[in-house]
């Protein structure tokens, strides 16, 4: 029986710990990313929207893959997540919009670029991904329940997917 529940924003970050669901919408382009630390029943969503953050002075840390994930580690080590047992899971990175540029595709598909630069960095940080639902041109809606470890992807029109 899951308590409580606690709803993650745009370029936001919730954790928490034990009987508690952790939920973020409208992942499109974004990419949630779960962190759970199954012996402390730690864990963490963290909903990012752009691949870095330029200005060193943006205070929205969660806004970007590279800062929001490094910040989200800091927070849960200091409540003794170990990063060889954590559990990481995306979803999102999505193609919503058709770009018309010169040549350039991948410009701009944010999503892609968004799921390049958390793989990239979840790899500098040794954290291994063990489920992802990435790509494709649709929204997507991310849970994690802190209770277990369970991550499910809802979509309209789709049934829900454990990953």
């Amino acid at each position: 029986m899951v308590e409580k529940q606690l709803k993650v924003g745009i370029g936001d970050m919730k954790f928490s710990r034990g009987d508690t669901q952790i939920i973020t919408y409208a992942l499109g382009s974004c990419i949630g990313i779960t962190f759970y630390d199954p012996f402390l029943k730690l864990g963490a969503l963290l909903h990012i929207m752009l691949p870095a953050r330029t200005d060193p002075k943006d205070v929205k840390v969660f806004k970007y893959a590279d800062s929001g994930i490094h910040e989200t580690i800091r927070k849960l080590t200091a409540f003794g997540m170990v990063k060889n047992r954590t559990i990481v899971k995306i979803a999102g990175g999505a193609k919503m919009f058709e770009m018309k540029s010169g040549g350039n595709s991948d410009f701009g598909n944010i999503g892609q670029r968004n799921v390049m630069m958390v793989k990239k960095i979840l790899m500098e940080e040794r954290l291994r991904i063990s489920g992802e639902d990435t790509g494709g041109a649709y929204a997507r809606t991310m849970l994690l329940n802190v209770g277990n470890g369970d991550v499910f992807i809802r979509t309209v029109g789709r049934p829900e997917k454990r990953l």
